[in-house]
């Protein structure tokens, strides 16, 4: 779940067949002989509405407790001895070590007198960022992340340069960190230039010119809760250059402790935007013409609807909303007379989901039709100028700059077309491509299908197949099911260089739009929130049911995945439907429904799930679908691997301790259940390579060896 509100508020085929070769009796009993540890339970529960829930494992909700460090430590051991037992598990990691050993960039985007853009040399830990003057051939290394710490557990959360250029300030994450430090820099000499300012989270820094910058702090937590108290009391603060942090100047306090909120200038530095939100969808929107009476103007004074400035046209905003338009629109807004009836539309909804930026003069709209992109250009005034030609189906990301720019550089991407740049002329309309990755894969050996298909309930919903052309559909094929389904969030054709090893050793991807996300605006995200989140499980189950129906893969040969709110999607699942999938992969998931909101930044998912507090149904409905709520004695469950590590301060690792231990309790069947807890990392932003990679290998060595086969690349003798 990601609670940062940008300003938009709103992420070589070896040509060989897959080998489907038995694993030995000697192997197949070495997964059967061992013990998981003992997990002390303890005499807690919980009173709602009349009922008692128990919680035995409420104790390793402490992670600083030297019990819970133990019970991660024999974990880890069982684990790890486990995957290190996989006669195929090097080969894997040396595969993904040689797929991902490519050049990689970023789109350049202009800051000053210099273009700024992220270079990875194939298998550095962490992108460095690199600058060149426009029309200059040589770069040079601004900022190095893999100086910060030898392992790379140290990384970047976020950059942001002073209108002229001259200064810079970055975040920096520790250890996966949601919290963030910031220091700034003189971009001429990269001296430093400040102190370090601190206790920043899910924040931007917006620059007033180059005195200053606006930013987010939460309340320090208390000593010992730093990766588990709640984070309370978003607070919007303007920091001076050359100031001590204890001289910033609180700009914005909402009403209330459980509220996040963040704060914009726009580009003419006019206009500070200020939203507050109670939760991951729907905000308050403020502004403060600093060029009048700096007042605060309450643009909309309400949560139910997302509403971001992406321009100003004069005296006017132009704001992105879905107040009235469930796909969003653009509309041209008086903050002298800011009432939605007052009003204009630029741009109309449409019956497809619209993203919106602005970029020199313009309005690129981003559409996304069945969850593919389509990019259009408008004026100011709301005049479609031109449809903008893309290379291709898939996804394009990268349509904003500021008013002055003559060309931007966009990003397009599928699941077998590798990230590419491409400059655009913004006046001619025109793509050229810019950078193009050397990928050790050869895209044209695999093909994409869009395919639609019923859920229980009748809904009909969409979902990308990737595989080599020429499979068989035998029922044999391992298949890796994945998807998210939550918090307004659409899964787009991306492309994944970890993979590349999965598809060219004959595996498919399957990735389903269930309900929950984006898709297909406002009214398919709530079908899958509150008291209609089974609609999300049952799209998942119904879409694992159609690739077996259909010959793709059979239950022996599926693996079902998803982190986060999708780890709670897996979670559910396999609860649920144990015999829909041989093996599940429930990734830094949300797994106590009735506890997730008493951590962190927890709260703000209520919006989504609701909590057990709100009522005696909402209760009812939650511990219904709660996965460690509904793991039952004598069933035997899928080969799992849950993940998660230390240092997740979004989603606390006790989530997935409580699933673990209480899954291992109750498994019936000989398939391993496992916890693998990674050490110094978070939720995922800012993982170093080595660990991606190690990581990834394991993922797949644990599903191909469960499902009972070797993959080619393993070269094994028959």
């Amino acid at each position: 779940m990601n609670n940062q509100k940008p300003r938009n508020m709103k992420q070589l085929c070896i040509g060989l067949v897959w080998g489907m070769l038995a694993i030995s009796c000697t192997d197949t009993e070495q997964k059967k002989n061992f013990q998981y540890p003992v997990t002390a339970e303890v005499d807690t529960t919980d009173v709602y509405f009349g009922t008692t829930v128990a919680d035995p494992y409420r104790w390793l909700e402490d992670d600083n407790s030297e019990a819970t460090k133990e019970w991660v430590t024999s974990q880890n051991a069982l684990t790890f001895d486990y995957l290190r037992s996989i006669p195929f598990r090097e080969s894997v990691k040396e595969r993904l070590e040689e797929v991902y050993n490519y050049e990689r960039m970023s789109a350049p985007k202009k800051h000053g007198d210099y273009l700024y853009f992220y270079r990875n040399d194939g298998l550095q830990n962490q992108n460095v960022l690199f600058r060149k003057k426009e029309g200059s051939e040589s770069d040079e290394v601004f900022l190095d992340p893999n100086t910060f710490k030898e392992d790379g557990t140290i990384s970047l959360g976020g950059t942001s340069w002073s209108d002229d250029g001259s200064l810079f300030a970055y975040l920096i994450s520790e250890g996966g960190s949601d919290w963030r430090k910031a220091i700034i820099l003189d971009t001429k000499d990269k001296s430093q230039v400040d102190d370090t300012l601190r206790h920043i989270k899910f924040s931007t820094l917006s620059w007033n010119g180059n005195e200053g910058f606006y930013y987010t702090q939460y309340e320090k937590p208390a000593a010992g809760e730093e990766l588990s108290g709640l984070n309370t009391k978003g607070r919007v603060y303007y920091h001076e250059i050359g100031t001590d942090q204890s001289e910033d100047k609180m700009i914005f306090e909402p009403e209330g402790d459980k509220l996040g909120a963040g704060g914009y200038l726009t580009e003419d530095n006019r206009f500070l935007v200020i939203f507050t939100y109670e939760g991951t969808s729907g905000n308050k929107l403020f502004v403060k013409d600093l060029a009048g009476t700096n007042e605060v103007i309450p643009i909309i004074d309400d949560f139910d609807h997302d509403h971001s400035v992406i321009a100003t046209k004069g005296d006017k905003l132009l704001i992105y909303t879905n107040l009235e338009a469930p796909n969003y629109r653009v509309v041209e807004v008086d903050p002298a007379n800011p009432a939605p009836n007052n009003w204009k539309d630029i741009i109309p909804t449409s019956d497809d989901v619209l993203e919106a930026n602005a970029a020199g003069g313009f309005i690129f709209a981003n559409y996304l039709q069945d969850a593919k992109t389509a990019v259009k250009q408008f004026d100011f005034n709301g005049t479609l100028t031109r449809e903008v030609e893309l290379p291709g189906i898939g996804s394009a990301f990268g349509f904003e700059g500021k008013q002055e720019d003559k060309e931007l550089y966009y990003v397009f991407s599928s699941f077998t077309y590798p990230s590419s740049i491409f400059k655009y002329d913004i006046a001619k309309g025109t793509s050229g491509l810019f950078k193009q990755p050397s990928v050790d894969f050869d895209p044209e050996a695999y093909e994409t299908k869009q395919v639609f298909y019923n859920s229980k309930d009748g809904t009909r919903i969409p979902m990308f197949i990737v595989h080599k052309k020429g499979i068989e559909l035998d029922g044999k094929n391992p298949t890796y099911l994945y998807a998210y389904g939550g918090f307004n969030i659409s899964l787009r054709p991306s492309f994944s260089t970890s993979r590349i090893v999965w598809l060219e050793n004959g595996g498919i991807y399957a990735q389903p739009n269930i309900r929950g996300g984006g898709e297909y605006g406002k009214k398919w995200h709530e079908a899958g929130t509150k008291m209609q989140k089974q609609n999300v499980f049952d799209d998942f189950i119904a879409a694992g049911e159609y690739l077996v129906e259909k010959g793709y893969t059979s239950r022996e040969y599926m693996a079902i995945a998803g982190g986060s709110n999708g780890g709670l999607l897996v979670g559910a699942t396999m609860t649920q439907r144990p015999d829909l999938a041989k093996v599940a992969f429930p990734m830094v998931g949300v797994m106590d429904m009735l506890r997730y909101h008493k951590f962190t930044i927890g709260w703000a998912w209520a919006t989504d799930y609701g909590t057990s507090e709100d009522s005696k149904e909402m209760f009812e409905y939650l511990k219904g679908y709660s996965p460690v709520h509904n793991l039952r004695s004598g069933t035997s469950y899928p080969a799992t691997m849950v993940t998660t590590a230390d240092h997740d301060d979004r989603v606390v690792p006790a989530h997935s301790f409580k699933f673990a231990a209480t899954l291992q309790k109750h498994h019936a069947g000989d398939d391993p259940v496992l916890i693998r807890i990674e050490t110094d990392a978070g939720h995922g932003a800012g993982t170093p390579i080595s660990k991606t990679i190690e990581g990834q290998a394991d993922i797949y060595s644990f599903a191909w060896y469960n499902m009972g086969v070797i993959p080619p690349l393993a070269k094994q003798e028959q």
